[in-house]
């Protein structure tokens, strides 16, 4: 087993700066009503972007395997979040979208699925507690 380290300073108030072992610094913070000066994403909006950014990789890997050309990629995640506190995300869903030539359902849907059930950790740490859906589209190019 690895072990993953971070380290997280504060700069000012509820502004934090964090780093981890591949060494990039990321800014948090909060709104000024809260204590914070507005400088940095939110901590729990991170959560969304790791998710994005982890299935993404996934599935530009195996449609990479798979030959699939792609001319863009990108995804839209819509998150409920709970009304009392702790505000936690009750529903995450990812809309894929596909840009390409001869893009082939039955190879996107492989993609999610696998990334999804086998490969991506943050979804697999999420399901433990928050609904996790996904939709796709593809736009085909000339």
């Amino acid at each position: 087993m690895s072990t993953k380290t971070a380290y997280v300073k504060q700069i000012k108030g509820i502004s934090f700066a964090g780093r981890t072992d591949s060494k990039h610094w990321v800014t948090m913070d909060g709104p000024e009503s809260f204590g914070g000066s507005d400088s940095g994403i939110r901590p729990k909006e991170l959560i969304l972007l790791a998710l994005a950014g982890c299935t993404g990789s996934d599935i530009v890997t195996i449609l990479q395997k798979k030959k699939v050309q792609l001319d863009n990629f990108e995804m839209n995640l819509n998150a409920n979040v709970a009304d009392e506190h702790p505000q936690v995300y009750t529903k995450i869903n990812i809309e894929f979208v596909f840009t390409g030539k001869n893009i082939q359902a039955k190879d996107v849907e492989r993609a999610i699925e696998l990334s999804q059930t086998k490969y991506c950790s943050v979804t697999h740490m999420l399901n433990k507690a928050v609904e996790i859906t996904h939709s796709y589209k593809i736009i085909p190019t000339e």
